[in-house]
């Protein structure tokens, strides 16, 4: 594998790991109800999830979603279901105004940010197609293969890690802001509201397999 394959594959990684999406919403979201730690903590939980598919990928195990309809759907419908109860749930306790409470501002602790980000990305099919598609593009055709996409994935979740770092430090920032209880409410509403439209997203985004 040559130099600037790599760099290539680098900033293909970055452009998309900056783009604004689920991962970084989750991350608002636990930064919002339990501070930085659950925020760090979440973070390495969805980089935990992105080194599963990684190693599925370098495996083969993700040609599955490729080809088969059936097993993609069961993966994302549970996905669809996971992001649509997570946002819902957070729906309702905010209408309901449980998070004018103090008690309830720290209210998501660093196990289930852990727990949250890990499922999130494990039930996230797209992540899994994503290397399977791209990997291929820069690996060599030789049995040093496995150890160039090793590399490759390492490459994506070291640099998805640090912009996670980020946007914790950035969030963590505004928390004083964040965390009135006004802000809060509609902050909560907001985000909950985008986990419910990415988890409609992929129940209906039934052809996005490649």
């Amino acid at each position: 594998m040559s130099t600037p394959a790599l760099l290539a594959f680098t900033v293909a990684a970055v452009l998309l790991t900056i783009t604004p999406g689920l991962d970084t919403m989750m991350l608002l979201r636990m930064v919002l109800g339990g501070g930085r730690k659950a925020g760090l903590v979440g973070g390495f939980g969805t980089t935990l999830g992105c080194l599963v598919w990684g190693a599925a990928s370098i495996a083969g195990l993700t040609a599955l979603l490729v080809a088969s309809q059936f097993a993609y759907d069961v993966v994302r419908y549970a996905g669809a279901a996971y992001l649509l109860w997570l946002g819902g749930s957070a729906l309702w306790k905010s209408w309901r105004g449980t998070f004018d409470r103090p008690s309830d501002v720290l209210a998501i602790t660093p196990a289930q940010a852990l727990r949250t980000g890990f499922t999130t990305n494990l039930l996230n099919p797209k992540i899994g197609v994503f290397y399977l598609s791209l990997l291929p593009q820069f690996l060599p055709s030789d049995q040093a293969s496995a150890g160039w996409g090793a590399l490759l994935v390492g490459v994506h979740v070291a640099i998805g890690q640090v912009w996670q770092l980020v946007v914790v430090w950035l969030a963590g920032r505004a928390v004083a802001v964040l965390t009135r209880p006004a802000v809060r409410r509609w902050t909560e509403r907001l985000t909950a509201s985008v986990l419910v439209g990415f988890g409609l997203k992929v129940a209906f985004d039934s052809g996005a397999r490649g």
